[in-house]
């Protein structure tokens, strides 16, 4: 019997809880599969039995990067893991939004800073408009705030990240982002399953609306533009990296009156899927890890 492992980690908020494992290891089960969760930074895991890891909710890797890189790179030694590994360095740090807006790829305005001084540069050029600062490399929004880009806040924000050695994300505020209307766009194997609009999760000034960081999700529908969008992320992403459809992808996007449908995140590591939400999905992701053993 074939072995899988669906990485996740052994802490969740209240507000933010792994609502996809407890459905996707029954379903794999009901199909013929051992499968189990395992915790990345688990020191008793024998990775070498697994037939295959499953990349799903490592969600405090951002705060431990040096030490998940290495757990990465020993496990991809050992055993097949989705998605796949060279995808997953790629996709780690946002940065990669760049080499799509190259490829085509409509994408929130951003500028990438790596020094104070390109910090203050970058916030100078929005005066006192509002801005998202954040870090190329982070989960569940953290350290990522909604500042006026001539306020303390947003200078002290930008220091911090920069002291912790990660590239800085300057982007304006898009006010339908700001009212909710951010759509992600969900995809197993390069086919659109469903969509979850989320809300909105940022406080002006600072923090998350209602004081901790809690998604709302509910099923919506879908556009044409918004498919044929997510497919044209998926082509680039492809272009870009020269690797296979992955078996997972969450396209995040928001439509704006200045910029048009755009991108916000091309999530290819571990998005939730808000499986809970969307029953008929379980199966259908469950099928498709077994068709990749």
């Amino acid at each position: 019997m074939a072995r899988v492992g669906i990485v996740v980690t052994d802490r969740y908020s209240i507000e933010d809880p792994d609502v996809d494992t407890p459905r996707l290891v029954p379903a794999l089960t009901a199909l013929g599969v051992e499968a189990e969760p395992v915790v990345w930074h688990s020191p008793d895991t024998d990775w070498d039995s697994f037939d295959l890891l499953v990349l799903r909710t490592p969600w405090d890797y951002p705060v431990r990067v040096a030490e998940f890189e290495a757990w990465f790179d020993d496990v991809a030694r050992r055993t097949r893991v989705l998605n796949e590994p060279a995808l997953v360095r790629w996709n780690l740090d946002k940065r990669y939004l760049g080499e799509l807006a190259d490829a085509g790829v409509g994408v929130v305005p951003t500028t990438y800073v790596t020094t104070v001084q390109d910090g203050a540069a970058a916030l100078g050029a929005y005066g006192d408009g509002w801005v998202v600062v954040k870090p190329s490399v982070s989960a569940g929004a953290h350290d990522t705030a909604l500042v006026r880009a001539d306020s303390d806040a947003a200078t002290e924000l930008v220091g911090r990240i920069l002291g912790r050695g990660v590239t800085v994300m300057v982007q304006p505020e898009l006010p339908e982002l700001s009212r909710g209307a951010e759509k992600a766009l969900y995809l197993v194997d390069g086919e659109l399953t469903h969509a979850i609009a989320k809300g909105a999760l940022l406080e002006r000034g600072g923090g998350f609306i209602g004081g901790v960081y809690q998604e709302s999700p509910q099923v919506v529908a879908t556009d044409d533009d918004e498919v044929a969008f997510a497919a044209s992320v998926m082509a680039a992403t492809a272009a870009v990296t020269g690797l296979a459809t992955p078996l997972y992808a969450r396209i995040d996007t928001v439509r704006s009156a200045e910029h048009g449908l755009v991108l916000l995140e091309a999530e290819l590591f571990e998005p939730t899927f808000n499986l809970h939400l969307v029953p008929d999905v379980v199966e259908r992701f469950a099928r498709a890890v077994v068709a990749r053993l």
